[in-house]
């Protein structure tokens, strides 16, 4: 398929592959499996309702929702009327949700539930421009502007019913869709990074569907797949990847609850494929060696045994990849590695659906360990690169061909160079229009032809992208180095111990580092013992914790150049969390905003100077 336009790729593919299950929803009942031609019947009779109410070409809606089916009937309608969708975080506070509504000129806002509904109704007297407010529950309307989604549907009924008779399914939605033009804005994402005020990226049909066709080229979907939908949809990597890309591939969605309901409804819908963000995978990482390490002690012997297993089967693929080797595994082995699967990799493999093909995953560098992990579970991670502003895929691993450490080539079409600082530079139809009502954000993001993403990295000897840094987020310590703190972070979370860590060093004269500890970890290791702590501030406080720690850091201190190195640590006793602000919807840390919250603890690092030997802990 080669539709140019979103809505283009989703009446291509109702047309080709008239799948059953195009969506899948739990109800009342279970799991519910929405046809294709009802979802483009659905599209139709909203796109009408909207019409009815005023959209017109280039008039912003937004989107204040949680991943659900309404939430894809709803973009795919304002798609095309050739209006623009405004996707905002479900997680967002009211006063975030009005800057972002009153800078983009909202006209309309489609929202999910009362709890949304509510955090619109606090700021609509300061939006002019914003008429309906329509809500996907059933909620009773409170005034006019207020609109039920079903009585949306309703109208948009009899309005088709008054379109001309015709052989074609959904005439009215189709005679719409023929108007849209690639080059139409389809979408404004609001992205403020790890610091800084909201930015309006503003993507065409063109931008995101160019990069729709470019990353099937190298992750091949295909129309038997079945993907599970929980990162939010209001992030464009999901949005691409998970909605548009699928849909043109033929493939079916299954809308997750939540993500914290993912392991259950794996289990239950089978999917073929998911994508994940680097926490994630750390998370389900964390989680099934938790549970190897607390079964009895046969089950966890073999628990290991399956694990190694599988850990000596990839680096020796790897390894003979690497050497261009094409002699055959030793009987012995390949015996060895069968059993494992079917004794220990495939149960493993079931608490996530037993269908999985493998998984994707974005926003950030995911750890090269974590990568061999699940590659040792038989379910290969895909890590790819790009951002927002591109669409957001810039490079990709291909199946078959990873090479760990790095997120691959360019897609076909996407141009990549290095320029000045080691920083990362990308044109090509990817590359978003501008930011939206900022002019000044959009001469310094796009330059000489070339938009700058910020980040810092390399290419290997194969053209294979390596990530680095975030250019503004390299420490400069006070002495003048540099020091890339997401990669030594990566390497610490990847420890038995630590969930998170944020290393801090600014215009300071050492790195030191905020531990967020694994505490289900610690708390089962002090359970085991027959020492349980009280609660977080007394486990933090346990000698044999902060040994732990230490261990840990020691263990990535052995790699590190001696002024890279962390000289001190701190033990958080609560993970970072949206709801404070430490962390972006993507769930990116925002460094600046740890260290104010924890301002104690970080000058606690700093006091006597510590300038040599281990790291410790702060007393």
């Amino acid at each position: 398929m080669a539709a140019r336009t979103l809505i283009g790729i989703f009446l291509e593919s109702v047309d080709s592959h008239h799948r059953a299950d195009q969506f899948m929803r739990r109800g009342p009942a279970g799991w519910e499996s929405i046809p294709a031609e009802r979802a483009r019947a659905d599209v139709e009779r909203l796109m009408l309702a909207l019409r009815e109410l005023g959209v017109e070409r280039g008039d912003r809606v937004a989107l204040l929702a949680e991943n659900r089916y309404e939430w894809a009937l709803t973009d795919l309608a304002v798609l095309a009327l050739a209006a623009v969708t405004v996707p905002i975080y479900p997680t967002l506070i009211p006063e975030q949700c009005a800057t972002l509504l009153a800078d983009s000129g909202a006209k309309a806002i489609v929202v999910s539930s009362a709890a949304q509904l509510d955090k619109i109704r606090g700021v609509a007297a300061r939006l002019p421009a914003l008429g309906a407010r329509i809500v996907m529950d059933d909620v009773a309307p409170a005034d006019p502007p207020e609109r039920t989604f079903a009585s949306l549907l309703a109208r948009g009924e009899t309005l088709a019913a008054r379109s001309p008779a015709t052989l074609r399914a959904a005439p009215a939605l189709r005679e719409a869709a023929a108007r849209v033009a690639p080059e139409d804005l389809a979408t404004i994402i609001y992205t403020a990074g790890t610091t800084g005020e909201p930015k309006g990226a503003m993507l065409t049909h063109d931008n995101i569907a160019s990069n729709v066709h470019a990353s099937m080229e190298v992750l091949r979907y295909a129309a038997t797949d079945r993907y599970l939908s929980f990162l939010p949809l209001s992030h464009v990597f999901e949005r691409m990847a998970g909605f548009y890309a699928t849909l043109a591939c033929g493939a079916g969605i299954a809308y997750a609850d939540s993500i914290d309901t993912v392991g259950r409804d794996a289990l239950e819908v089978h999917p073929t494929i998911l994508c994940g963000v680097p926490r994630f995978y750390e998370k389900v990482r964390a989680r099934i060696l938790e549970g190897g390490r607390a079964r009895p002690a046969v089950e966890r012997a073999l628990f290991g045994w399956g694990l190694a297993r599988g850990l000596a089967r990839v680096r020796r693929d790897g390894a003979r990849r690497g050497a261009g080797a094409t002699r055959s595994v030793a009987a012995l082995d390949a015996l060895a590695d069968r059993l494992a699967d079917r004794i220990v990799l495939a149960r493993i493999r079931e608490r996530l659906g037993g269908r999985l093909r493998f998984g994707v995953s974005g926003s950030a560098p995911l750890a090269p360990e974590v990568i061999e992990f699940f590659d040792a579970m038989g379910i290969p991670i895909i890590e790819g690169y790009g951002l927002t502003e591109t669409s957001p895929v810039i490079c990709i691993n291909p199946p078959g061909r990873v090479k760990r450490g790095t997120v691959g080539p360019p897609i076909p079409g996407v141009e990549v160079k290095i320029g000045d600082e080691g920083e990362i530079l990308t044109r090509g139809p990817h590359v978003m229009r501008g930011y939206y009502h900022d002019e000044a954000a959009t001469r310094e993001a796009l330059r000489d032809g070339w938009f700058h993403t910020g980040d810092i990295g390399r290419f290997d000897e194969d053209g294979y992208l390596m990530i680095t840094d975030r250019l503004k987020d390299v420490l400069v310590l006070a002495g003048g180095k540099k020091v890339a703190p997401q990669p030594i972070e990566a390497r610490l979370k990847n420890g038995t111990w630590v969930t998170d860590a944020i290393l801090l060093g600014d215009r300071r004269p050492y790195v030191v580092a905020l531990i967020v500890p694994d505490f289900a970890a610690l708390e089962a290791a002090a359970a085991a013992a027959g020492n349980p702590a009280a609660d977080r501030a007394a486990l933090i406080a346990r000698a044999d914790v902060r040994t732990r720690i230490e261990a840990e850091i020691e263990r990535v201190n052995a790699g590190l150049a001696r002024f890279e190195q962390i000289k001190r640590f701190a033990l958080i006793e609560r993970e970072l969390s949206l709801a404070a602000g430490e962390l972006t919807p993507k769930l990116s840390i925002k460094r600046a905003v740890v260290a104010a919250h924890f301002a104690a603890a970080v000058e606690s690092l700093y006091a006597g100077h510590v300038s040599a030997g281990a790291a410790q802990p702060a007393s």
